[in-house]
């Protein structure tokens, strides 16, 4: 483990050298402090229009990511076959905003471009995760039954009860991503929470972006409050009915898409496999190339980033190093920096920072480093130290960390996909990853070009989750503490 972690470590540190890690804003402090104080005094004046916008938020994450755990579900029941398996990994691994993107060519602004850009990529994590947990399940019942049960039957009475509480923790956890991905997508104009806090950001009116981002918290902090098991079918039920109407289907659009306008310009221009060839060939080296560069070497450095951020960061929330008040404080601070979506924040700082990689791996860090500490901090509190146990900084480096490292890297190393997919979305606010040059063939309306370039991608982000695999594997890395020693403090 600690060669693996020194061997990041290396490759983080050689990735600095050729990254862009500039600060090329006039004065980004002083735009850092307007920021601050609009934070500090949020303008409520707007409220309405802002409600209007968190309903339609929550309204799309319910209905995506409920339709995606149903289809989830029912795709997790053959998930044991190869061609599901490898369509599950290939819709995931393309980023929600690239959905929205895609399904905006030809739905439009329609209220179905926002809840299939969440549903399909979150049906694919569901089939995976929740086949996962039903493996991992006590298989007696299953095995009690009679050899003629229909094999429907043996899933939905034999297996699913067994993990029922799992499966619905894990779906809980799901909708609080769903409502960062709603709130983000109004970044492509579909009327949600992001669509609303970009004009307001552009426009200056810092005081109503601190507004927005306090609504977005207190939604978010609060899901446990008002996402009851009671009430979860009445929310599925009025969701699609909150969405909004937006643009009518123009279908034609549609036909257009996937017969004329994904087709490669030379086969429809009557170029044939040369004129084919020289069109790739260009694709891949002057865009390809440098976009696969640029994402993985700002991948690697959020990674590292990422890494010691949940290090310095779990110790606010264990009980191992601060009492019940700073515990209080640091949970508040972990929940403000998972709780705001890596794009929203990489975009509030390249506003103030200029366009750089800086935000970027800022952005990311901040995000999945408080994950990381919050999962790893709620670990350290069940750790029991022997009587002559040191403190301080000792019993962070003696006796905390050697526990947790392995489930620490676990934990990173489930995030390295998730950061990957993360740092190419971000190409669209200008960093030169990947996203950049799909957004520039989108926006140019070379569809083609935008298509080949988001399978790229895909097979990028199965390459990195296939490699984080194989680690945890050969590290025998686990998500739980190594065993304690049972003697009470």
């Amino acid at each position: 483990m600690v060669r693996t972690s020194l061997w990041l470590l290396f490759i983080a540190l050689a990735a600095i050298w050729v990254a862009d890690l500039e600060i090329r804003a006039v004065s980004p402090w002083a735009e850092l402090g307007r920021l601050a104080a609009g934070l500090i005094q949020p303008d409520f004046t707007t409220i309405n229009s802002a409600s209007v916008a968190l309903l339609r938020t929550v309204a799309f994450a319910f209905t995506g990511v409920g339709l995606a755990a149903i289809l989830g579900m029912a795709l997790a029941f053959i998930f044991h076959w190869r061609v599901v398996r490898t369509g599950c990994a290939f819709v995931r691994a393309i980023h929600e905003l690239f959905w929205a993107l895609i399904f905006l060519q030809f739905f439009g602004l329609h209220p179905l471009t926002g809840v299939l850009a969440i549903a399909i990529p979150y049906a694919g994590v569901f089939a995976r995760v929740y086949s996962e947990i039903l493996e991992e399940g006590d298989q007696r019942a299953n095995e009690t039954l009679p050899a003629d049960t229909p094999v429907i039957s043996r899933f939905w009475y034999a297996r699913v009860p067994d993990m029922w509480s799992h499966l619905m923790s894990y779906t809980s956890y799901r909708l609080e991503c769903g409502m960062r991905s709603s709130a983000i997508l109004g970044f492509v104009g579909m009327p949600t929470l992001g669509f609303y806090l970009e004009s307001a950001y552009a426009e200056g009116q810092y005081s109503e972006v601190g507004m927005l981002l306090l609504l977005f918290l207190i939604l978010i902090a609060s899901l446990r409050l008002w996402v009851r098991p009671r009430l979860v079918v009445f929310y599925l039920l009025a969701a699609p009915w909150l969405l909004g109407t937006g643009l009518p289907i123009v279908w034609g659009n549609a036909t257009r898409f996937f017969t004329q306008d994904i087709i490669p310009a030379p086969l429809r221009n009557g170029e044939g496999l040369i004129g084919l060839t020289s069109w790739l060939g260009d694709l891949i080296w002057y865009q390809a190339l440098p976009g696969i560069g640029a994402t993985l070497v700002l991948t690697q450095i959020a990674l590292v980033a990422t890494g010691v951020i949940a290090l310095l960061s779990f110790p606010l929330i264990s009980r191992l190093f601060v009492g019940p008040v700073g515990r209080f404080s640091g949970h508040g601070a972990l929940i403000i920096g998972r709780s705001i979506p890596e794009y929203l924040l990489a975009y509030i700082l390249l506003q103030l920072w200029g366009p750089s990689m800086l935000p970027a791996v800022v952005a990311l860090a901040i995000h999945n480093g408080a994950i990381i500490g919050h999962l790893i901090g709620r670990q350290s509190n069940g750790l029991m130290l022997r009587p002559d146990a040191p403190s301080g900084f000792n019993r962070y480096t003696y006796e905390a960390l050697p526990r947790l490292y392995r489930p620490f890297l676990a934990f990173l190393f489930y995030r390295w996909e998730i950061i990957m997919r993360e740092t190419a979305i971000l190409g669209i606010l200008g960093i030169t990853t990947l996203g950049f040059y799909v957004d520039s063939a989108i926006q140019e309306l070379r569809f083609d070009r935008a298509i080949v370039l988001i399978l790229i991608t895909a097979l990028l982000n199965i390459g990195v989750d296939a490699l984080a695999r194989r680690l945890r594997r050969a590290l025998a890395l686990r998500t739980t503490p190594t065993a304690q020693v049972p003697i009470q403090p």
